[in-house]
């Protein structure tokens, strides 16, 4: 914008008051307390936050009757404890307040230190305002300089002042000895008479102190190596102030507990934050802004900060009426953030800016390698201020717009340097806490994510790399590291665009992680939307990675054909680290589909190419074994098979891979020991929970509700029943919300309900012959219905051609007997040993 006066800038006092209402209650929760002793509310917040206008908010608005006084310690007068007293006391005897004793003690103090002049009205400040002192001034011919209280009180027992007055003055033990005091001592008993005679006058009528810009009295934080004499006057004050309550605005807070320990239960910090969206909003249309773009541009870009936010509307005035522009000076913001800080903290600064989150390590690592302070005096320093935050997980954080503003002080060339130390630095971390137990795994997934961050800054990454750090922070802490990689990846992509080969690169692995999150999720049509079939490239890792994700999502919706056509052609397409995945669902669709044998000798030739420390992949293999045969009812192998697979995810360190297996015992067991299924199913329900995996979900519902209908538990799996479906409902899991439909039909049938028995049969057997998957469980359904009396043809039907397509291990007579202890189980016509 153009040079213009700052006076030419909206009016502070036209500025627009919103939002607030947190603060605003806990001040007038300590006002409603006043008067069981000192009371001080510590608004805390960082430069520009509006702590100045919330002070003159409260003062005017939300006082009640009480009265009212402020110190503003960005006057240097006011940063005297004679000048602050002054100024009190001339706007608190306005709201009838009497300050005799003080008054006498104030002229003895001006008299202390101005030796070379004399009382006189023309010098002592609010003379006029104080009775005791006219009347002393009036009839004094002179007042001694040595002596100063004594000659002073004799002069006011001659005048004719009230004689109550004059007795409570000669008898104040206070007022007697101010002649014998030093300097350093006088000071504090005049302080003492201040808050005496404030104290007398305020039994009924309680009074509100307001003290702004502490900073500006004590300008860096005490661990800094500043003495904190400072603010001793102002502390003394405070601790004698029990009649009403003090707020006092500061960047920092208030550390007064390093003094004595008592400060902790006077001081009450209350942060002031950022505005929310809507208060933003609010602001900027007011202040006339009418396009909801460039509203919604200045609102995301202000951070809450309402200095900012009065910038931009700044920005856009001006003597030509020009169009407004969201354009906002960053040095301005930086001299707002950074007043009070020193030049070596403030490079310091500049150099973690790159940053996202930083901690002492880090600090020490970027300190040396830039020759710029780094030891543990400055780190605690740097992070007391009030822009520097705790993080999500460890460490620290700037705020947002000091972090961008400081940023612009680096050229590019030292960014990308920065930036790839930084890399270096979180992926030692990574490397190192991986190789520890829990907890120290979340570290290494949040130092992870900490390396992709940093070397998207440092354009040193691509998007296989990108994948396969994501998985490793998947595997570690969950789908949470995840979500933040996509979300840097996005950001990154939003500030640069996608024009080069890099970008376009990387822009497609947003769609992988994105369509795997959708898999994750069980949101099948998700997945499947975010690739095109048509523009699949199955050569590179990002596009068959892809493609696999596209390929589960038709899957989880049901379209089985178009899935295994997908994963056959990364399987037969792609040499690379995405091939056995694809093969591996390749061969999941092979035992969904009752083609046992195929599913089987598939997984073992993945297992048997699959690299020995391939955790992960060699994992997922065993739980498909496992599934294979626990869908040919053959329970003994797939025990062996699951337990193969829950020790390597154990080795992964896969807390997803442990969800699963967890679920998948509950699973197994609800066949074998239901009493046991009941116990691990709730373990299995708070993991997928916290997970966020709703179709998993849904199947441990559906555990537990086959081992209560094996239990005999009614009431218990219909609760079971109704939350899988919510779930698998929820995820859109087709071809396992027809499975619990399946076994909610003996639930129907058992009590008493046949005709809701055979719906929830029938629709299942749609669903599962649309879908073309476990034709061993229309085998099963059929029989359910034959238990029951009620046959019914399409059901048999759908079992026939089911019978004529399964590719069973063993033989085709020993399954169906198999199936039949399953029916008989949960219709309550087989016991446990029947079925294992």
């Amino acid at each position: 914008m153009a040079l213009e006066p700052r006076f030419r800038r909206v009016a502070a006092l036209s500025r627009t008051f919103v939002d607030r209402e947190t603060v605003l209650a806990a001040v007038a929760e300590a006002m409603w307390r006043v008067g069981g002793g000192p009371r001080v509310v510590n608004l805390v917040g960082v430069g520009g936050i509006g702590k100045s206008r919330l002070l003159r908010e409260l003062r005017q608005h939300h006082c009640g009757d009480a009265r009212t006084t402020q110190l503003d310690l960005q006057i240097p007068s006011m940063r005297r404890l004679e000048d602050a007293l002054a100024a009190m006391r001339v706007e608190l005897a306005g709201q009838d307040v009497g300050f005799d004793r003080f008054d006498i003690a104030y002229a003895v103090l001006w008299q202390r230190l101005h030796p070379h002049l004399r009382i006189a009205r023309r010098d002592l400040p609010f003379v006029d305002e104080s009775e005791v002192l006219r009347e002393i001034i009036d009839g004094a011919v002179g007042v001694p300089v040595v002596g100063t209280a004594v000659g002073l009180a004799r002069i006011l027992d001659r005048a004719s002042t009230a004689r109550h007055r004059k007795q409570r003055i000669r008898t104040d033990e206070t007022l007697r000895q101010l002649d014998e005091l030093d300097t350093a001592d006088l000071l504090d008993a005049v302080t003492f008479l201040f808050a005496q005679d404030l104290r007398e006058a305020s039994d009924e009528r309680p009074y509100a102190v307001f003290v702004d810009a502490y900073e500006a009295l004590v300008p860096s934080p005490l661990r800094s190596g500043r003495a904190g004499s400072d603010d001793a006057w102002l502390r003394d004050l405070l601790l004698q102030l029990d009649r009403g309550l003090v707020v006092v605005a500061s960047r920092e807070p208030l550390a007064w507990q390093a003094y004595h320990p008592e400060w902790t239960e006077i001081v009450q910090v209350v942060e002031v934050g950022e505005l929310p969206v809507s208060a933003r909003h609010q602001i900027l249309t007011e202040y006339g802004l009418a396009d909801p773009a460039e509203i919604e541009a200045v609102a995301a870009a202000s951070a809450g900060v309402p200095f900012y936010l009065h910038l931009a509307v700044d920005a856009g005035q001006g003597p030509q009426n020009r169009a407004r522009t969201a354009v906002v000076s960053t040095e301005e913001i930086l001299q707002r953030f950074l007043h009070n800080v020193s030049p070596q903290e403030i490079r310091a600064l500049e150099l973690l800016s790159v940053a996202r989150v930083f901690d002492f390590e880090v600090f020490q690592e970027v300190g040396r390698a830039f020759f710029v302070g780094h030891d543990r005096l400055m780190w605690e320093s740097l992070t007391s201020y009030s822009f520097v935050f705790p993080a999500v997980g460890s460490g620290v954080r700037l705020h947002q717009l000091m972090r961008s503003a400081l940023r612009e002080r680096l050229s590019p060339e030292l960014t990308v340097e920065i930036a790839a130390l930084l890399a270096e630095v979180w992926q030692v971390r990574a490397d190192t806490a991986a190789q520890r137990d829990e907890p120290t795994v979340t570290i290494a997934a949040e130092a992870i994510q900490e390396v992709v961050y940093s070397r998207l800054q440092a354009g040193t990454i691509d998007g296989a790399q990108v994948l396969v750090l994501a998985d490793r922070a998947f595997v570690l802490g969950g789908r949470q590291y995840l979500d933040g990689i996509l979300n840097d990846l996005r950001n990154h992509l939003d500030s640069v665009g996608t024009t080069t080969g890099r970008m376009e690169d990387l822009s497609e692995t947003v769609s992988c992680l994105a369509a795997e999150t959708a898999v994750l999720l069980g949101r099948g049509h998700r997945a499947a939307e975010l690739a095109d079939a048509s523009s699949l490239r199955v050569d590179t890792v990002v596009g068959a990675r892809l493609a696999t994700a596209a390929a589960n999502g038709h899957r989880i919706d049901g379209n089985t054909a178009i899935a295994q056509g997908i994963f056959r052609e990364v399987w037969r397409g792609h040499s690379g680290p995405a091939r056995h995945p694809a093969g591996l669902w390749a061969a999941d669709l092979e035992m969904c589909q009752g083609q046992f044998p195929e599913a089987v000798g598939m997984a073992e030739a993945i297992l048997a190419g699959c690299p020995p420390d391939d955790y992960i992949t060699r994992a997922d293999a065993q739980r498909l074994l496992h599934l294979a045969y626990r869908f040919s009812m053959d329970f003994s192998r797939s025990w062996e098979r699951l337990h193969a697979a829950r020790d390597l995810y154990a080795r992964a360190g896969s807390a997803v891979g442990a969800a699963n297996t967890v679920t998948n015992v509950a699973e197994l067991l609800s066949w074998t020991e239901p009493e046991t299924a009941l116990i691990v199913g709730e373990e299995a329900v708070a993991a997928q929970f916290e997970l966020g995996a709703q179709h998993e979900l849904g199947k441990t519902y559906t555990a537990v509700a086959v081992a209560q209908l094996r239990l005999g538990d009614l009431s218990g799996a219909s609760v079971s029943f109704d939350a899988a479906v919510a779930a698998l409902d929820q995820a859109h899991y087709r071809s396992g919300r027809a499975r619990t439909e399946l076994f909610r039909a003996a639930l129907h049938a058992r009590g008493g309900h046949l005709d809701r028995a055979v719906d929830s049969v029938t629709w299942a057997v749609s669903e599962l012959d649309a879908a073309k998957v476990y034709p061993t469980l229309l085998l099963a359904a059929a029989r359910l219905l034959e238990w029951l009396s009620l046959p019914n043809r399409d059901v048999a039907e759908a079992a026939a051609r089911a019978r004529g397509e399964i590719r069973p291990i063993g033989s085709l007579v020993e399954l169906e007997g198999r199936l039949d202890v399953l029916v008989r189980g949960v219709l309550g016509e087989a016991t446990v040993e029947d079925s294992s």
